[in-house]
């Protein structure tokens, strides 16, 4: 139930909404990552993914406010459904807590919905389940159908926002004051060249994290970076909990999905500060996998290359570990500024 902590009634995430001017290649990348595509909407042209508990939408409309959004931004999540008890409530007490509408004429979808980061839509969804959710009433059964093999991701983990210099407070207030995120952690982290600050938030369920980035310094850091080739301010990663991740990486060797690169020197020391990992060390090895955590659990993580425009996929495992691999963020900044230097921007 809604309360003075969880003022909306927010249930978690139901979809993620993606535009793109290549089609093909985030078809691809979605097929890759073990999402089959299921579904198309009886009016719009917007195509459903599925894998487990991870729902895509690809809006494919040519006129409305996703292709709007992809003109300005390129590949980009134009919106997500945030799970609700009652949508009708939560949209009226956002807006009374000082959100900004979304008017009818703006939305591609028919759900209530207020304006979020880099003026993405968040809609508020309070039909979801395995057997009455929205795409059983707004979407068809595609001719043909595109079932592949999961491989291993059941939800949203945590979903990380960049933005400018100065503007972090207003979003996490943004967070706080709506919905009833709190903060949980504080980073501020230096590469060799470059650094920046991090603010994680937990909504008020429970179920996902914001983190919300901002550069330090000159601009050259990843998430001006980001800023600069996305236009804006908006969702750089989405976090995948994966229920085994190495299965999940061995599932998607060879396929067109790349992952960041780790010197080898941080695996001499890691098994030695965390003996506790039962994983096969050759296997996280060979993926490059990251590895943190405390004496009472770990997780472990890796990180795509960017997949579309600057938006990349983190995956992660949890072992009794609620944190976001604090202990891994040198040696993944770094990781970034090969990357980033490999391309020419340091």
């Amino acid at each position: 139930m809604a309360s003075e902590q969880n003022p909306l009634g927010l249930l978690g995430i139901e979809f993620t909404e993606f535009c793109t001017p290549d089609l093909d290649f985030m078809h691809k990348v979605f097929i890759d990552f073990g999402f089959s595509k299921l579904k198309k909407h009886k009016q719009k042209d917007i195509v459903y993914y599925k894998q487990n508990d991870i729902n895509f939408l690809l809006n494919n409309e040519k006129s409305g406010f996703s292709a709007e959004f992809a003109k300005k931004h390129g590949a980009a999540i134009s919106s997500m459904g945030w799970r609700v008890e009652d949508a009708k409530f939560a949209f009226e007490g956002a807006v009374a807590r000082g959100a900004k509408p979304a008017g009818d004429e703006v939305k591609d979808l028919p759900y209530p919905a207020i304006y979020g980061i880099g003026d993405s839509l968040i809609y508020f969804i309070d039909t979801f389940g395995a057997d009455n959710n929205i795409y059983a009433t707004d979407f068809v059964d595609l001719d043909k159908p595109e079932i592949v093999q999961e491989k291993g991701f059941i939800e949203v983990d945590h979903l990380t926002n960049n933005v400018y210099k100065g503007t972090m407070e207003h979003w996490s207030n943004f967070y706080k004051d709506i919905f009833g995120f709190t903060e949980v952690r504080y980073f501020d982290i230096k590469g060799s060249q470059t650094a920046l600050i991090s603010y994680a938030l937990r909504s008020p369920d429970g179920s996902f994290c914001i983190p919300i980035n901002e550069g330090k310094g000159d601009d050259r850091n990843q998430i001006d970076e980001y800023l600069r080739e996305y236009d804006g301010p908006g969702v750089q990663h989405l976090a995948f909990r994966s229920r085994d991740i190495v299965a999940s990486l061995d599932a998607m060797e060879g396929s067109s999905i790349q992952t960041l690169d780790i010197i080898p020197e941080y695996y001499d020391t890691i098994f030695e500060k965390l003996p506790q990992v039962t994983e096969d060390r050759e296997r996280i090895k060979h993926h490059q996998i990251l590895v943190d955590g405390d004496e009472n659990g770990y997780l472990l993580q890796i990180f795509t290359k960017n997949l579309f425009g600057p938006i990349f996929i983190e995956i992660i495992q949890r072992k009794n570990n609620l944190g976001f691999g604090e202990g891994n963020f040198k040696a993944l900044f770094e990781s970034i500024e090969r990357d980033q230097v490999r391309r020419g921007v340091l």
